[in-house]
């Protein structure tokens, strides 16, 4: 039973919400989010089929989002999964794993475990030692390029930037030879792209939820195998890279549970690279759709960081969290009750005209830009300086090597309720 007022959404509007093609038709689902946002910011969604999913509450508005990523005692990550889920997958984790969640990760827990293992790696993301890197990920950044003029004049930039590079440098990090990086893509595009059929590359859109689930938990597994294997070779022989500290890393004067280091290595391997090639895709996007801006940046490098900014703002690549009330509570003027599952919308978050004047607008001067696509306190993304540092150091290299770059057709968005942004980029170039 629900509450008395209490806002429901229509069962087409749910499905919308959770269907992940509707995430490919971006203009279409910023619309549904601000209506939604100026009539029910909090509201209930439930199964229009018996037992689909449970039912769950659509925070849209950016002021509640934020309060509910800084509030990790009232919202918590567990028990119930951390994205959004049908009971299906949740039943199949569960006989898998004993969990809910194919994947124990530093996303999932919460204090006290989440912030001893956060700092086991905190430092090694932070800027300073980050800069000991950079002179790596340059060369990189300008391997790519090379293979991007080697391509033209026309290419699709996600196929042949966007994707490879900021792989190529998280799997450096892993300790991951080269000639495996495909095998981690093909991986990572089962894990997070497994509900869209050209990501996955294996005909998904003929099979049924269950052979789904068995696709995603297989990556799963062959991920864990792949990783139990850097470990043991880093336990033996330990490097400076984040793949030994992980291998070596004690919790409380032990080591890591097996199922909980092989949680931390895939949450870097795919979490590190499939966001920022979603927003670095974004941000060319952006500047091919706007010449001026392009020939701007050019000139002055100093726009570079406020166009990296708003292009993971404008992307937004983590489209949601799932979050659990630990105590009753209210959140938009509704009452949340204890146990009550939230799904914090950061795509409509980032699209709130109260706190983004003109949103659906790439502004590279946007000022202030306090997004949530890293999401917000003690959950706040690990990787965001490097993802930010990988952006720049690219689009240096491009700006160097490119007169002019114009769009070559239309760009398509992947069909994902969770990780999305663009999955082929058509593009048109000059070198410069």
């Amino acid at each position: 039973m629900m509450a008395s007022g209490t806002p429901i959404l229509p069962p087409d509007t749910a499905r919308e919400v959770i269907d992940p093609h509707s995430y490919a038709e971006w203009g279409s689902l910023l619309d549904t989010f601000d209506r939604l946002r100026a009539e029910s910011p909090v509201a209930k969604i439930v199964p229009d089929e018996e037992g689909l999913f449970e039912p769950f509450w659509l925070v849209t508005r950016y002021e509640d989002v934020m309060r509910m990523s800084k509030d990790n005692r009232t919202f918590l990550n567990n028990p119930r999964p951390v994205v959004f889920s049908l009971n299906s997958a949740i039943e199949f984790s569960r006989a898998a794993t004993g969990s809910d969640m194919l994947v124990d990760s530093l996303v999932v827990f919460d204090a006290p475990v989440h912030p001893k293992y956060r700092r086991l790696t905190q430092d090694w993301f932070m800027p300073r030692n980050l800069a000991k890197i950079e002179g790596e990920i340059r060369i990189i950044a300008n391997r790519v390029v090379d293979k991007l003029l080697e391509a033209g004049p026309e290419l699709d930039f996600c196929k042949l930037v966007s994707a490879p590079y900021p792989l190529h440098v998280v799997m450096q990090i892993l300790g991951v030879p080269e000639e495996d990086e495909p095998r981690m893509l093909m991986l990572t595009q089962q894990m997070f792209g497994g509900q869209d059929a050209d990501l996955s590359g294996t005909g998904m859109e003929n099979m049924t939820p269950e052979q789904v689930l068995q696709l995603v938990s297989g990556a799963v597994k062959s991920f864990e195998d792949y990783f139990a294997e850097i470990a043991n070779q880093r336990r033996e022989n330990p490097t400076d890279d984040v793949a030994s500290v992980i291998a070596n890393a004690t919790v409380d004067g032990e080591p890591l549970p097996d199922r909980d280091m092989a949680g931390y290595y895939i949450i870097v391997a795919t979490a590190g690279h499939d966001t920022t090639s979603a927003s670095t895709a974004g941000a060319m996007q952006a500047l091919a759709q706007d010449p001026e801006q392009w020939a701007k940046v050019k000139a002055d490098r100093s726009l570079l960081p406020g166009i990296v900014e708003e292009a993971i703002r404008w992307t937004t690549p983590v489209q949601h969290f799932m979050r659990t009330a630990a105590e009753d509570t209210e959140l938009g003027n509704q009452a949340i009750k204890k146990g009550d599952w939230l799904m914090m919308s950061y795509v409509a978050a980032n699209h709130d005209p109260a706190q983004f004047e003109n949103p659906r607008k790439f502004d590279a001067a946007r000022s202030p830009n306090r997004h949530l696509a890293f999401g917000a306190g003690a959950h706040q993304c690990l990787g965001l300086h490097l993802a930010r540092l990988e952006m720049r150091i690219l689009f240096e290299a491009l700006l160097d090597r490119v007169e002019t770059v114009e769009l070559a057709g239309e760009p398509k968005r992947s069909t994902s309720t969770f990780v999305g942004g663009l999955k082929t980029l058509p593009l048109r170039i000059t070198p410069a």
